[in-house]
């Protein structure tokens, strides 16, 4: 993959950990974390509405064949 091995990885990570700081990356993984959960979650929820608003369709369609 581009000519990156373990070695070269492992400077870069450390070049990382000089510029930003260990407490930074972490709210930086955190943040990116609940972004990401939030996107699926965005994207879940639109199934979830279609999905509750088939069941209320069905109770309304049961209650007036009774």
């Amino acid at each position: 993959m581009f000519g990156l091995g373990a070695p070269e990885l492992i400077l870069i990570l450390v070049i990382v950990v000089i510029i930003f700081g260990v407490g930074r990356i972490g709210k930086i993984g955190g943040e990116l974390g609940s972004g990401i959960k939030a996107f699926k979650e965005g994207l879940g929820g639109d199934e979830e509405e279609d999905k509750d608003s088939d069941q209320e369709e069905d109770k309304d369609s049961d209650q007036e064949e009774v």
